[in-house]
């Protein structure tokens, strides 16, 4: 018979008296991982923005540009899954200072590419560089915070890509425009210096900052590091923990988990990397007020991810609220492509499919990390985000292909909202037992 003690009330009254302790944990260490995500995503896809200028500098038709936008992602997937399980045995301190720093430098070097080659070359080392930040800090995340706590935090984290979209279009576009043909250089030189050195300097704060995990936090008692530890060991239980390359290979959830996940980052690479070119189509001229526009949707996303992360913690159900997110995606995309002339329906479209995409990644890695911890989720997260963040290579690929084919965005839209479909039928295929915690 079950006690009072484990039942869903027992559990959530327990919960609850340590709210005041999670939060001390959150405001100790989400502002700074959310900083470094800000950081990292504009790094990522600056590129969209530099297009504005670079493709017609450089003589770069919409296909080069995809292929080298997409390239990044090839390198992240072959370095990813070494990457976490090196970050599991020498700190997430010193291995999160080494990816910012080293994508920092190579993110500057994009200021001196003058083909299509130093161009593809250059994504492919940048995806190599940064491959292990992602997925390091969803295992990271694992060490602080029980998987029925998680959703709200990485909503949180993950806000950072809205947030990177909402500063740095702007930015971006300001600094193509200011800085244009100073010192001898074009704007989107300007901006990939200017927005590097940030890495490179928080890389070096974070070798000051973070703690490893809960064991190592001075600033934790030792009543409260037992407590933390007790939940993050009793959530682990019951989970999978082999960490063998093959057992992970052979489970059939992480294969379903990997096309959950490519199905989504067709979306958030789609969005993230076309926005400013999907923007500009409208009629909208000059660079700030493109980065100005783009901003809006991102806006929205941050408010729809928050939103329905604190939605799914508190009913501790998953599969819904990742396929509705999709859902609104996929009915954006599909608005965008149908009035790609009109500036403010397509924002209002692209601010749906914003909100949509970009919520679903968050919620989607309270799937995976319901059933593995330990090795096991280090090995794990990083062959989900590796397998689906191929999708990063095959989504701009495929918009620039056939927008060269078709002259058009449209093609490009109803795709993705196919793949947000595929997805949401692909959620509801999990079991709800596995994920709802």
């Amino acid at each position: 018979m079950t006690t009072a003690s484990t039942t869903g009330v027992g559990l959530d009254v327990n919960d609850k008296s340590k709210d005041g302790l999670y939060k001390k944990v959150f405001w100790r260490i989400m502002p700074f991982l959310m900083l470094c995500y800000v950081i990292a995503y504009l790094d990522r896809v600056n590129v969209g923005f530099a297009k504005l200028q670079m493709s017609q500098d450089l003589g770069f038709s919409e296909t080069v540009f995809g292929l080298g936008a997409g390239l990044f992602f090839i390198g992240y997937f072959l370095f990813e899954v070494p990457s976490n399980i090196l970050m599991h045995k020498v700190g997430a301190r010193i291995w999160i200072a080494r990816i910012m720093i080293t994508w920092g430098i190579l993110s500057a070097a994009f200021m001196f590419v003058q083909n299509a080659t130093q161009f593809y070359i250059l994504r492919f080392l940048l995806g190599l560089a940064e491959a292990g930040f992602y997925p390091g800090i969803i295992l990271y995340l694992t060490y602080w915070f029980p998987s029925h706590r998680r959703a709200k935090v990485i909503a949180v984290f993950m806000s950072g890509i809205p947030v990177a979209g909402i500063l740095g279009n702007p930015l971006s576009g300001w600094i193509m425009d200011a800085f244009h043909q100073n010192g001898g250089l074009e704007g989107w030189q300007w901006m990939f210096l200017i927005e590097a050195i940030p890495a490179v300097l928080i890389g070096v704060a974070t070798v000051l900052y973070l703690d490893n995990d809960v064991k190592s936090a001075k600033w934790l008692n030792d009543e409260e590091k037992a407590s933390l530890q007790a939940d993050i060991d009793g959530d682990a239980k019951g989970k999978e923990s082999k960490h063998g390359f093959g057992a992970i290979v052979k489970d059939a959830r992480v294969w379903l988990m990997c096309l959950i996940y490519f199905s989504f980052v067709m979306g958030q690479y789609g969005l993230t990397l076309w926005m400013p070119t999907l923007v500009k189509a409208t009629g909208v001229k000059g660079n700030l007020e493109i980065g100005l526009l783009s901003a809006i949707p991102f806006g929205c996303a941050i408010i729809a991810m928050n939103l329905i992360g604190r939605s799914a913690d508190r009913m501790r159900e998953r599969r819904w609220h990742l396929v509705i997110p999709a859902l609104m995606g996929g009915v954006g995309f599909v608005g965008a492509a149908l009035f790609a002339d009109n500036t403010a329906v397509s924002i209002a479209s692209l601010s749906l499919a914003a909100a949509g995409v970009l919520t679903c990644a968050p919620l989607f890695w309270s799937l995976p990390t319901a059933f593995l911890s330990g090795a096991a989720a280090a090995v794990g997260i990083a062959a989900i985000n590796s397998v689906g963040n191929l999708a990063g290579f095959v989504s701009p690929y495929l918009i620039g292909y056939l927008k060269d084919l078709t002259h058009n965005n449209a093609t490009g839209m109803y795709m993705l909202a196919v793949m947000l479909v595929v997805g949401s039928i692909a959620t509801l295929a999990t079991k709800p037992g596995m994920v709802n915690k």
